[in-house]
């Protein structure tokens, strides 16, 4: 039976949603706009394999000669990656996870702070790396913890390693995690970063602690006909552990694919399930398009070793969660179609146009393995053969 491996390339949007307008993103288009900045991208593995087709991107020709390629838009509500990955995986929220952009209310903070012996600084809305540079002198001097959210329902802690160890962060996130379920907070994010005042660095210890998926996804159907999952990058941070075989954590998306390649030659599970994150958490938010270009770069060279080693009957799709377009002028994502490619050798390439769910991915998957499929989406395995 056909093996699938399913990448998330985080933040990759492919043009404004049709409901963009509502989100403020009317313009945002993530791999199109990076174009735009960069001049004539050199991608040679994403137009090999149709991306140009999706979208307008300077450099790639607009052309499918060996996938199926469309674009899904989003039917949950929200903007953010738990939301998209669990669309992704075939499970549509329609309640918004809450959102704090003027801060958390303090009897949230009180609580956490109460049972942690730690107290809070910041508690607004900012970028990551801007909050450590503002307030990372501050943060060594007091031992008090940084803590702010995003344009997303997130509740970041960012703590310097010299101040508080990993593992420490960690258990204050999962004291967190209890008290933020009574306020509908997507995620809990341990953000811990090392260096100096001028040179502050966050660390690939990222980690999130998310709420577990409230119905049925592509994970748990697969565990209930026994095939073996295993999930890469934060994978289990979105989708829990229950369900996987396995996990491994990852050093960034160079690291992330040279693991999936390993551990897909190594022939041990069904079901592959990776997040590439490098795109949205050092370009996207950062509103870096030059870097955001290098990331792709990285993940071009990686995607064509894996289509280098594929058996001839496995499958690739690839797809992302949201847009972060690093060009727009703000550091949340943008609400935008996402990329939907299928790989495999020897197919008959086709456009197959816009789909309105991004759960059409968790039904193909279900149709490739030939098992039930209880979701809403729309299967394109008929194409694959």
């Amino acid at each position: 039976m056909s093996k699938c491996i399913l990448i998330v390339i985080d933040s990759l949007g492919v043009g404004e949603a049709p409901d963009a307008e509502n989100y403020g993103d009317i313009g945002a288009n993530t791999f199109g706009n990076v174009a735009k900045a960069n001049g004539q991208l050199d991608l040679p593995t994403f137009e090999k394999l149709g991306f140009g087709a999706i979208t307008n991107i300077n450099g790639l020709k607009d052309e499918v000669t060996c996938s199926i390629v469309g674009k899904l838009a989003e039917s949950s509500k929200g903007n953010d990656s738990t939301t998209g990955h669990w669309e992704i995986g075939g499970l549509i929220t329609q309640k918004d996870f809450s959102v704090f952009p003027k801060g958390f209310p303090s009897e949230l903070i009180d609580k956490i702070s109460s049972e942690s012996g730690y107290e809070f600084i910041g508690n607004y809305h900012a970028s990551g790396t801007e909050i450590i540079n503002e307030l990372g002198e501050e943060h060594l001097r007091s031992g008090k913890l940084i803590l702010y959210t995003s344009g997303d329902s997130v509740f970041q802690i960012a703590a310097h390693e010299d101040i508080l160890p990993v593992n420490e962060l960690y258990k204050i996130c999962k004291i967190s995690r209890e008290y933020c379920n009574e306020y509908n907070i997507g995620r809990v994010i341990a953000r811990p970063f090392i260096g100096e005042k001028d040179n502050f660095q966050r660390t690939y210890d990222r980690k999130d602690f998310g709420i577990t998926p409230p119905g049925e996804t592509i994970l748990s159907q697969l565990f209930k006909y026994g095939k073996n999952s295993l999930g890469i990058g934060k994978i289990s941070d979105l989708f829990g552990d229950e369900f996987l075989s396995n996990s491994i954590h990852t050093e960034g998306d160079k690291n992330g694919l040279e693991i999936l390649i390993n551990e897909y030659e190594d022939n041990s599970y069904d079901f592959y399930f990776i997040n590439l994150v490098d795109l949205d958490m050092l370009y996207g938010h950062r509103e870096d398009p030059a870097g955001y270009y290098e990331g792709l770069k990285i993940i071009d060279d990686g995607l064509d070793k894996l289509m280098s080693v594929l058996n001839d009957d496995d499958i690739i799709i690839i797809t992302g969660d949201h847009g972060t377009d690093p060009t727009d002028g703000k550091t949340d994502h943008s609400r935008e179609y996402v990329p939907f490619v299928i790989y495999k050798k020897n197919l008959n390439p086709k456009y197959i146009g816009e789909g309105n769910t991004f759960s059409d991915i968790a039904s193909t998957i279900s149709d490739i393995y030939e098992i039930e499929n209880i979701f809403p989406g729309k299967s394109s395995a008929n194409h694959l053969s």
